[in-house]
C-alpha cells in the first residue's frame, strides 16, 4: 500500500518562508554555519519578515547594517537557497494506474527474462494520449540515467 504520510507532511508542517515573522528570520540567520554573531538580531531589529528576506539583495543588507563581506556573501547564498526551496512551483505526479501498470509489467518481464523464464521484453508501448504523462511519471520515479532503462 502507498504511504501518503510523506506527501501530506510536505509543506504542511512548517511555515512557508514568505510567512515568517522577524523572529523566524532571526532564528534562521543565527543557525547559518559561519555567520557573524548578531546578524539575526540586526534582522530582527529591522523587523525583516520572510517576504522581505527573500527580496533582500547586497544593497538592502548593507542598508540595515550588515557590512562584513563574508557575512554578506553567506547571507546572499543562503537567501538564494531559500528562494529556490520556497518557490511556489510544485510538481504533482498523478497516480496513473495506466502508467504504473506499464512500468510494473515491464519490470516484471525484465526480471523474468533475467531468470530465463521469459523472452527479452520490448520497451513499454504507451498510447499517444498517455506518452507525456508516462514520461513524467518515469522521470519522477526513475531520475537521471535510470529513466532510460524504461523509456529507452
Amino acid at each position: 500500500q502507498f504511504d501518503d504520510s510523506k506527501w501530506t507532511e510536505q509543506g504542511c508542517s512548517a511555515l512557508r518562508v514568505k510567512e515568517w515573522t522577524p523572529n523566524n528570520v532571526s532564528d534562521w540567520a543565527e543557525n547559518i554555519e559561519g555567520i557573524q554573531e548578531g546578524v539575526g538580531n540586526i534582522l530582527k531589529e529591522n523587523a525583516i519578515n520572510g517576504r522581505e528576506l527573500l527580496a533582500l539583495n547586497m544593497e538592502g543588507l548593507k542598508m540595515i547594517g550588515i557590512e562584513r563581506a563574508g557575512t554578506l556573501c553567506l547571507l546572499l547564498e543562503e537567501i538564494k537557497i531559500l528562494k529556490q526551496a520556497s518557490s511556489d512551483v510544485v510538481t504533482l505526479i498523478e497516480h496513473s494506474p495506466y502508467c504504473f501498470g506499464k512500468i510494473l509489467d515491464y519490470l516484471r518481464l525484465k526480471q523474468l527474462h533475467s531468470e530465463g523464464l521469459a523472452e527479452k521484453p520490448t520497451l513499454p508501448k504507451v498510447c499517444d494520449l498517455q506518452k507525456s504523462r508516462f514520461e513524467k511519471v518515469v522521470n519522477y520515479y526513475f531520475p537521471g540515467e535510470s529513466a532510460k532503462f524504461i523509456l529507452g
